[in-house]
């Protein structure tokens, strides 16, 4: 663990700098967080969470740390349910790379949307806390918490499309005839209302949850390294497409499942549910949302996949075997493109 973070230094940058700190620390290495390496930090004054960006050569624009900080602490005295941001430190010099230090929030995280052992009736009230939250998120007055300026208004696909297929080309190790023609299919498709503007998280999954110990209540948001000013309907056909996965540890979705035995919504009731929440005239057709969905986590997970072969993953294991599933995220998006 001292070779990825020294505690020492840590817990004294902190005593400054949090009210009550006292060291010494442990630290325990999250499992997740493939982008950010995470770790959960424990004194004698309680349980806290470090956030820093990885070593080696970055993509640009990628792992912005300074940007979890940011729109975390413009949301603490909203409705989204955020942890308290302690500090942030842009000084590379401390452990190496930028930094920044939240409240530990004690809550349940699920990898699998099956949410396994229990019962429907909580599954049914936890996807309606994921809904409400995600509602009350793109309905946040940016102006009112100062967040007006976190990315350009307007044109949200065209210069989402056009930034990760840079990301991609930048990252890419061969050839994937299904990535290149999906590409070109958004370019072409990009739907009408492109300048609806929202404070969008930018990797809304279950995953990225967490529900109280207790009760089916959403307690926290967490990796917002993707969030910025975009259109709405990004984070629900994020969702939708995780949705759209193989079940199991690796594709972690709900292909194949019996939702309303589960307790689980289908993708039309759960829109609609949101269309209702947010004021929506009309149910919208996800097909290019979750299509770009795909596109872009086929991107992400190529850029995972290069680091891991370059030694700069966070888990170079579990890069590689994510990144084994960037043809097909880019062949599901193809599909639906498609109308398959």
């Amino acid at each position: 663990m001292r070779e990825q973070l020294d505690l020492d230094v840590v817990a004294k940058y902190m005593s400054g700098r949090i009210d009550g700190f006292s060291g010494p620390l442990s630290a325990e290495k999250t499992p997740t967080g493939q982008s950010n390496p995470t770790f959960i930090l424990t004194s004698h004054t309680g349980k806290f969470v470090l956030r820093r960006k990885p070593s080696g050569e970055l993509l640009k624009s990628a792992h912005a740390v300074d940007r979890e900080f940011r729109v975390m602490s413009a949301l603490a005295d909203t409705t989204v349910p955020v942890p308290k941001m302690h500090f942030l430190c842009e000084d590379e010099d401390v452990i190496g790379s930028m930094f920044f230090v939240m409240e530990y929030v004690d809550g349940r995280n699920f990898v699998d949307p099956r949410v396994p052992d229990t019962t429907a009736e909580t599954r049914r009230a936890m996807y309606d806390a994921m809904n409400a939250g995600l509602a009350a998120l793109h309905s946040v007055d940016v102006a009112a918490v100062g967040l007006s300026d976190y990315g350009k208004p307007g044109n949200y696909f065209t210069r989402q499309i056009s930034r990760w297929s840079g990301q991609y080309r930048a990252s890419e190790t061969g050839i994937i005839p299904q990535m290149d023609q999906l590409m070109e299919w958004l370019v072409n498709n990009i739907p009408e209302g492109d300048d609806k503007v929202a404070l969008v998280h930018g990797d809304w999954r279950i995953d990225n949850l967490l529900f109280a110990p207790d009760k089916p209540e959403l307690v926290a948001i967490l990796d917002w390294e993707l969030s910025t000013l975009g259109h709405p309907l990004a984070d629900l056909g994020a969702q939708l497409m995780q949705w759209a996965m193989p079940v199991g540890p690796e594709g972690r979705g709900l292909d194949g499942t019996d939702r309303r035995a589960l307790g689980i919504p289908e993708d039309r009731e759960y829109v609609e549910l949101y269309a209702k929440r947010t004021g929506l005239r009309e149910v919208p057709d996800m097909s290019f949302y979750v299509a770009f969905s795909f596109f872009r986590m086929a991107a992400i997970l190529q850029g995972v996949k290069k680091r891991a072969l370059d030694g700069n993953a966070s888990n170079p294991e579990q890069g590689l075997r994510l990144g084994a599933f960037v043809p097909v995220f880019a062949g599901k998006g193809l599909q639906i493109a498609n109308g398959e």
